[in-house]
């Protein structure tokens, strides 16, 4: 398989980026700054600027599929504006390329309640809350996408570095919560699930969560 990863050298895209190497894929691992990118097998490291969207589009052609791990910066006053605009021009540009994509989102657009989502409840941290608004309005703007196939990934509440066990369990809107009543998840798990759904195309259209 070949894939386009958007945001290879940050939390998640680093552990996507080896999980895709695992599997024998090849991987255009498309960024900021290249030298960042770990140098894997199979890796080719491309400096695109995700709000040109011709060039965006250019890279993303002749792949399989698109995965996004795009964040608009943690701790950036204008994370809501980046993180969004860049979001509507990386499916701009999926769009022009005619290749699906899969976006990683957040978790705070999953239901704490009926009708209540994480990001709106009191305990939400004030830090993140412009970037999962953000990610929230990305994905409501993504489910009314008509010409593109894609899937949306919020990963469960707490997101950490830890094991690959290839176990995990699917959700849809609401988090998936373990038996001590947590929703958790590792990053190298997070990466597993990014790569089934790659592999099959089994949430195309849909909003998806995973946890223990």
């Amino acid at each position: 398989m070949k894939i386009a990863l958007i945001g290879a050298s940050g939390f998640v895209g680093k552990a996507i980026l080896k999980e895709a190497v695992s599997r024998g894929w090849n991987v255009t691992a498309i960024v900021r700054h290249p030298e960042k990118v770990e140098k894997l097998p199979g890796v080719t490291a491309k400096q695109v600027d995700v709000n040109d969207v011709d060039a965006l589009a250019k890279a993303l052609s002749g792949h399989d599929v698109i995965v996004s791990s795009f964040n608009g910066g943690w701790g950036d006053p204008d994370i809501y504006n980046k993180h969004l605009n860049g979001s509507r021009d990386i499916v701009k540009a999926a769009k022009a390329a005619k290749t699906r994509l899969i976006v990683i989102g957040g978790a705070g657009s999953l239901e704490a309640a009926p009708g209540v989502q994480i990001v709106d409840t009191p305990e939400f941290p004030a830090q993140y809350k412009d970037g999962a608004l953000a990610a929230r309005d990305a994905l409501n703007e993504i489910r009314q996408e008509k010409g593109l196939d894609w899937s949306f990934l919020s990963p469960a509440i707490l997101l950490a570095p830890g094991a690959r066990t290839g176990k995990f369990r699917y959700g849809e809107d609401k988090p998936v919560f373990d038996d001590k009543g947590e929703s958790r998840i590792s990053v190298e798990d997070l990466a597993v699930a990014i790569a089934d759904e790659a592999e099959t195309g089994k949430h195309t259209g849909k909003r998806f969560t995973v946890g223990y």
